[in-house]
């Protein structure tokens, strides 16, 4: 849905038409009506801070023609990212026996929906939106419990409990936390886990490894008529690990060979194996 307001497919003035089936969408909603055009912008809104499924299926129709097809355009989602854990038959989260996700795919999303769309983010951290003379508040509590708390998102359905993806930015440093399968929206966004994503803080560091456009090491190219090249990383690299580790940290290079001219720019030269005390903790491939 992002990615059709930044390709400019969908505007955020755009009145929309509101189907029987996103009316009639069962569980949270805003409350649109049929006979009431509702904006692009509304629906959004609906959609993240009063957790609309209403609006959500609305959105979805409008996007792909159809929730169905919108599904499918987020399982492509799914295999653009690496996603292996992650199946979606829904627009809305309702349960459904091949709509899933796990913890650690629920976190990558997250981070690549922060990272990819920063100017609509800020839509996560607000914390009540009114609609058709209804104000409804965000429920994800910890955005009155943390003042660094500025999102995601919650969700419940009777198979999955009670679920929070959290997320809280200090200074230039921003951590995720996801809670699945709590027992009640208290249990999920309570005191506890406030205290979790400060414990990430608190016990954590993170350790940038090599620069964007840093060279790491030189490479020999072969049937080459120029001097040997210098590779690189096209982004920051950068691990986490339990603090006052970062000096036990060991780094490998490992370069492609042999590497034969044309070597363009972007193409993968090497991998950098990390470890930490002796165990591999990730491996970066590293660019000319």
């Amino acid at each position: 849905m992002f990615a059709a307001l930044r390709d400019k497919a969908i505007t955020p003035s755009q009145m929309v038409k509101v189907s029987e089936a996103a009316w009639r969408a069962e569980g949270s909603r805003m409350f649109i009506e049929p006979r009431k055009a509702v904006s692009v912008d509304e629906l959004v809104h609906g959609m993240i801070v009063q957790s609309g499924n209403d609006a959500s299926i609305a959105l979805a129709e409008l996007v792909a023609g159809s929730e169905a097809a919108f599904a499918e355009r987020m399982n492509q989602e799914v295999k653009r990212l690496g996603l292996v854990n992650t199946h979606f038959v829904n627009a809305t989260g309702l349960s459904h026996p091949q709509h899933y996700a796990s913890a650690s795919d629920l976190a990558r999303l997250a981070a690549a929906l922060i990272r990819d769309f920063p100017e609509y983010y800020p839509f996560y951290a607000q914390k009540e939106y009114r609609y058709n003379n209804i104000t409804q508040p965000n429920r994800n509590r910890l955005l009155w419990i943390d003042p660094y708390v500025d999102g995601v998102k919650t969700g419940h359905t009777e198979t999955a409990g009670w679920c929070l993806v959290a997320s809280a930015k200090r200074g230039e440093r921003r951590l995720l936390s996801v809670v699945l399968g709590a027992g009640s929206d208290a249990a999920r966004a309570g005191d506890r886990r406030a205290r979790l994503l400060n414990y990430g803080f608190q016990a954590f560091d993170t350790v940038e490894l090599y620069g964007p456009g840093k060279p790491v090491s030189t490479l020999r190219v072969w049937k080459g008529a120029a001097a040997p090249r210098a590779g690189g990383f096209l982004a920051g690299q950068h691990v986490t690990l339990p603090k006052g580790k970062a000096d036990q940290l060991a780094l490998t290079l490992a370069a492609t060979e042999p590497l034969v001219a044309p070597v363009a720019r972007g193409q993968r030269v090497g991998v950098v194996n990390v470890a930490l005390e002796g165990k591999p903790i990730a491996e970066s491939r590293w660019w000319r």
